[in-house]
């Protein structure tokens, strides 16, 4: 029975362990890479409505997150998701909706722009 409860101790002090790991990686991407301030506040908050609300993102956003880099889309995100106030949402369902979202406006952005 002992070694039970040590063994579940070890459990939730790895899962625990990764999580902060996570959270000093998602921090240290962002600070190696100076993503909090590629972006201008406006596009943030687009960006943001878009992936963790319901909301679209404008042709000038999609600009600006794609110049932010797809590392510093994702550290973001994940970063956003371990803030407690986030609990209640689903990571899956916000990752699929960053991942789309950050498609969507790659493309746009690759696409050439029609004569005018």
């Amino acid at each position: 029975m002992a070694s039970l409860n040590v063994s579940s101790v070890l459990v939730v002090l790895f899962l625990t362990c990764g999580a902060v790991m996570a959270t000093k990686e998602n921090d240290q991407i962002i600070k190696e890479n100076n993503c909090e301030s590629k972006m201008g506040l406006p596009c943030v908050l687009e960006a943001f409505t878009s992936i963790f609300s319901t909301g679209s993102i404008s042709n000038k956003c999609c600009g600006e997150l794609v110049v932010l880099g797809k590392v510093c889309h994702s550290a973001l995100v994940k970063r956003t998701l371990e803030n407690p106030l986030f609990k209640d949402l689903n990571p899956a369902t916000i990752i699929a909706k960053s991942i789309q979202t950050w498609n969507n406006c790659l493309a746009l952005i690759d696409s050439p722009s029609p004569s005018t």
